[in-house]
């Protein structure tokens, strides 16, 4: 029987943490659980393959054994990239934020009932507490003041922001073309394009409000707390403005 030193308590311990880790981490979603799952039957039977001894399958799977952790951590890196942007969430929170002036409020709705009349894709999301730096470091900083005009210029087919997000704080556009990890919510209609995906992907992560405006039917929908709302009434914006930026 092995001498039980503090050494290998401590380490018993870290292993254990780790493996709880990995496990929490394998179950936070059904995705994550159907790959994990897959790959896990493939090195089930590369054991068999190896204990049987077949000789024209043993060098197929030497090759897969090698090659399968490397393609492991590709597959799972979104997965990863959410869950330390949800650890971002919980430690981004700013105590003091400025929302938006009523006249701020009255440019983005006038802007998206615009774009939504025109059939003009948008994305555009409203800081609060959470900081979004980290994805206006990645785009176009504009630091101007927020207009109509502003808006729908940036959006404008061709132009060359058109296809990522608006960033607005406060009375301020942050940054335009930045871009979000897709939400890979399974609840999610399959129709649902990647913008919509975007705008409930960092709904996921932050406590942002996010317009998506369609260009296929031009509806409005808004992205809050993980949640895709459409808006049956193109008027309901304004009351969703108003319980957000107040």
């Amino acid at each position: 029987m092995p001498n039980i030193t503090p050494n290998l308590v401590i380490e018993f311990y870290l292993i254990f943490i780790f493996c709880l880790f990995i496990l929490r981490f394998i179950t936070s979603s059904k995705r994550l659980i159907a790959i994990s799952t897959v790959f896990a039957f493939i090195y089930a039977l590369s054991a068999i393959v190896y204990w049987l001894q077949l000789p024209i399958l043993m060098p197929l799977f030497d090759d897969l054994i090698y090659w399968l952790p490397i393609v492991y951590i590709i597959v799972i890196v979104p997965d990863m990239r959410l869950a330390i942007d949800l650890a971002w969430k919980k430690q981004s929170k700013k105590d003091d934020f400025e929302m938006g002036s009523d006249i701020t409020k009255l440019e983005i709705y006038d802007a998206v009932q615009h774009l939504s009349n025109q059939k003009t894709g948008a994305l555009i999301t409203i800081e609060k507490h959470n900081t979004l730096d980290q994805f206006s470091e990645r785009a176009v900083l504009l630091h101007s003041k927020v207009s109509k005009e502003i808006l729908i210029n940036i959006f404008t087919p061709l132009t060359p922001l058109h296809d990522g997000a608006v960033i607005i704080r406060g009375d301020e556009i942050v940054c335009a073309g930045a871009y979000y990890v897709l939400s890979d919510n399974e609840k999610v209609e399959s129709t649902m394009g990647s913008r919509h995906r975007a705008g409930l992907g960092i709904s996921e992560v932050t406590d942002s409000l996010t317009i998506v405006v369609s260009e296929e039917t031009g509806n409005i929908s808004i992205a809050i707390e993980g949640i895709l709302v459409r808006l049956n009434e193109k008027e309901k914006l304004m009351e969703y403005l108003n319980t957000f930026m107040k």
